[in-house]
C-alpha cells in the first residue's frame, strides 16, 4: 500500500493530515446535505475516528440527489447553499470533500467548491459528464453501474485520461439483481484494480434494494459489516460508507446508511483486516 500512493500521487496528495499510509482509505458522510449541523456532527466524529486510526479520509455528502424514486423525495437544500457548507466542512476539519454531479453542466460548478467529482453509477457511461469533470481537474470517482462488469470500465478510465486527466477512482457498488436486489461481485475488485486505479468498495449503496413500490429504496444496513470486510480482504483500496446519526431520520437512503456509533468500532476490525491480508 506505501508503493500504492507513492504511484497514486494524486490521491496521496488529497490528504492533508497524517495517517498510514498501508491502510485503505475512507470516503463517508451522510447521503445528502439535510442541515449544517447534521453535516458538522458527522465530520467531526468520523475525523476523529480516521486520525486514531491513521486512515485518509475524504468526507462525503450529496449537495443533491437528482435520482429519486419519487418526485416527493427531499432532493436537497439547494445546490450552491450546499456547496458552501460542504467546502465549509472541508476548511473546519482539514479534509478533502467530494459530491456527485448530475449533468456536465454542474463539473465546473462542483469543482469550485470540493476536491473529488463523483460520477454516479447511471451516468458512469455518459461521456459528456466524464469529460467535463476530467476537465475541471480534479479526482474524478466513477461509479460502476450496476449493469456493468468490471471489465467494462476501462472504457470510463479511457474517456477521462484521454481528456487529460489520469487522476482516477473506481468504484464497485453492486450489481442489478433481479427488479429490487443488488448482489456483490467481488470479482470486480482486483479486475477494475488490473486498470490501474485505486478501487473503493461501496459498503452501503451495494446493500440497496431499489424499485420498491412504496416509492422509497429499501436496504439491508446489517449486512455492511460483511461487505467492508470483505472488500478490505479482497483488495479494496478504499470503503464508501454513508453514515448519519440517526437512519432512520435521514431524508435519504436511510435504509442502508451505518448508524454513525457503530463505526468505529467496525474501522477498527477492518483496520487488523488490513494488516493481516498485507
Amino acid at each position: 500500500m506505501t508503493q500504492f500512493f507513492q504511484d497514486m500521487k494524486h490521491l496521496k496528495a488529497l490528504f492533508k493530515e497524517q495517517y498510514n499510509p498501508e491502510n485503505f482509505f475512507l470516503i463517508a458522510g451522510p447521503c445528502v446535505i439535510e442541515e449544517e449541523e447534521i453535516l458538522m456532527t458527522v465530520a467531526e466524529k468520523v475525523t476523529k475516528i480516521c486520525k486514531r486510526l491513521q486512515i485518509p479520509y475524504i468526507f462525503k455528502a450529496s449537495y443533491r440527489k437528482a435520482n429519486r424514486t419519487s418526485v416527493h423525495s427531499f432532493t436537497g437544500i439547494g445546490d450552491v447553499e450546499g456547496l458552501e457548507l460542504l467546502q465549509k466542512v472541508g476548511k473546519t476539519f482539514n479534509v478533502p470533500v467530494t459530491s456527485d454531479i448530475h449533468s456536465a453542466a454542474e463539473a465546473a460548478m462542483a469543482a469550485a467548491y470540493v476536491d473529488v467529482l463523483q460520477i454516479p453509477a447511471f451516468l458512469c457511461r455518459q461521456t459528456d459528464i466524464l469529460l467535463a469533470a476530467a476537465e475541471t481537474g480534479k479526482v474524478v470517482n466513477v461509479k460502476k453501474g450496476q449493469f456493468l462488469s468490471g471489465e467494462s470500465m476501462k472504457f470510463a478510465v479511457e474517456k477521462i485520461k484521454g481528456a487529460g486527466n489520469d487522476h482516477i477512482i473506481l468504484t464497485e457498488r453492486g450489481t442489478t439483481f433481479g427488479y429490487q436486489d443488488l448482489v456483490v461481485d467481488y470479482r470486480n475488485i482486483p479486475i477494475m484494480k488490473h486498470l490501474g486505479e485505486p478501487v473503493v468498495m461501496d459498503c452501503t449503496h451495494s446493500l440497496q434494494q431499489p424499485n420498491q413500490t412504496s416509492g422509497v429504496t429499501g436496504g439491508n444496513p446489517q449486512m455492511i459489516s460483511t461487505i467492508a470486510k470483505a472488500a478490505i480482504a479482497t483488495g479494496a483500496d478504499g470503503l464508501f460508507i454513508e453514515t448519519h446519526p440517526d437512519p432512520s431520520k435521514a431524508k435519504s437512503d436511510g435504509a442502508n446508511m451505518l448508524r454513525l456509533d457503530l463505526l468505529e468500532e467496525l474501522l477498527e476490525k477492518l483496520v487488523e483486516i488490513r494488516k493481516v491480508v498485507r
